[in-house]
């Protein structure tokens, strides 16, 4: 069993919730239990890289996670003496070194979540294929300016989706283009006919995927053999009039073949949620194109996830201060 750092003696504790950005964490929790106990910052703003990020974090007791927008590296770690506890949200934390977080004697706590998660990632990935289709943002904006009929889109019925990786997420979205009378086709580097054909999809090779989905749908996990996957060679393959939707990890397409590709409209368009950088630069190309929908990392973010979220990390924080804590990520 692990040894934890002890609580402070001789003040209150110091909490940090990281990465706030729609200043929603303290409305969507009861945090008095805790604020009465320790004090509680709320930081709206990604912290600084480097030691600029060292200096804000070197004072707290316990910071708390918001998945995994802020990455705490065994280096980090080893750089904030004072720091007892971590409080992170989802069962795992791909972003956090957690050998080295037990070596130094830091508690790492997580969150079962709602489970809504899957529901609304397989959500906005729809939203953004019907925005893309449908030129739904752009008709939207001619309307304010008083346009009337601009654009004309293309029907779901009868087309392709090509769903690369068919986990929980990528079932989901083939149970769905089933509904929007589509053809699901999958591939993943690890997929059988077999797997494929249990989550309702069609199983194809990689590049025959590419050159048959009209949308092309991306739900792997990012990892050293993902990183990557869709290259400007992989991007060349696609239908001219195809889609590309990301709403797993940025680094699963190669970012300046893609920018390519839509300059060029080698693809008619991408639906873009994740990102190499984020939060992504605000002079960052991609924001420009215009056969670009691009959404600041929703995917998951909706308020029945962040209200699980937030309950529970009051709960493993209240745990802690106790000297107890709860759903520690080693016992996962």
């Amino acid at each position: 069993m692990t040894e934890f750092r002890p609580l402070p003696t001789d003040r209150r504790p110091r909490i940090a919730v990281l990465d706030d950005y729609m200043g929603v964490a303290h409305k969507l929790a009861s945090w008095e239990k805790i604020e009465a106990r320790a004090d509680v910052d709320f930081l709206h703003e990604p912290i600084g890289k480097g030691e600029a990020g060292i200096e804000q974090l070197r004072e707290y007791d316990a910071i708390c996670l918001l998945r995994e927008r802020t990455a705490f590296s065994g280096e980090l770690l080893s750089q904030l003496p004072n720091l007892k506890a971590i409080a992170a949200t989802g069962l795992r934390n791909r972003t956090l070194d957690h050998g080295r977080a037990r070596e130094l004697g830091i508690a790492v706590m997580t969150t079962t979540g709602s489970g809504s998660g899957v529901y609304a990632t397989a959500e906005l990935a729809w939203g953004l294929i019907l925005g893309l289709m449908r030129f739904i943002p752009e008709e939207s904006a001619a309307m304010r300016q008083g346009a009337w009929q601009t654009r004309l889109g293309n029907a779901l019925w009868g087309k392709t989706i090509g769903i690369v990786g068919l986990g929980k997420l990528g079932a989901r979205m083939a149970h769905i283009a089933k509904a929007f009378g589509m053809e699901a086709v999958a591939w993943s580097p690890n997929l059988t006919p077999e797997r494929a054909a249990e989550a309702g999809a069609t199983y194809l090779g990689k590049q025959e995927l590419l050159a048959t989905a009209d949308v092309v749908s991306l739900h792997l996990v990012l990892g050293p053999t993902t990183r990557g996957i869709i290259g400007g060679q992989d991007l060349t393959q696609m239908k001219p009039d195809s889609i590309l939707i990301n709403t797993a990890r940025g680094p699963l397409v190669d970012e300046q073949a893609l920018l390519d590709a839509l300059r060029n409209g080698q693809i008619r368009g991408a639906g873009i949620d994740v990102y190499d950088q984020e939060p992504l630069p605000a002079d960052h190309p991609i924001r420009t194109l215009p056969n670009a929908l691009v959404t600041p990392h929703l995917g998951y973010s909706v308020r029945e996830t962040f209200e699980a979220f937030y309950r529970q990390t009051v709960e493993n924080l209240e745990s802690w201060l106790d000297g107890q804590p709860i759903r520690l990520a080693e016992q996962q």
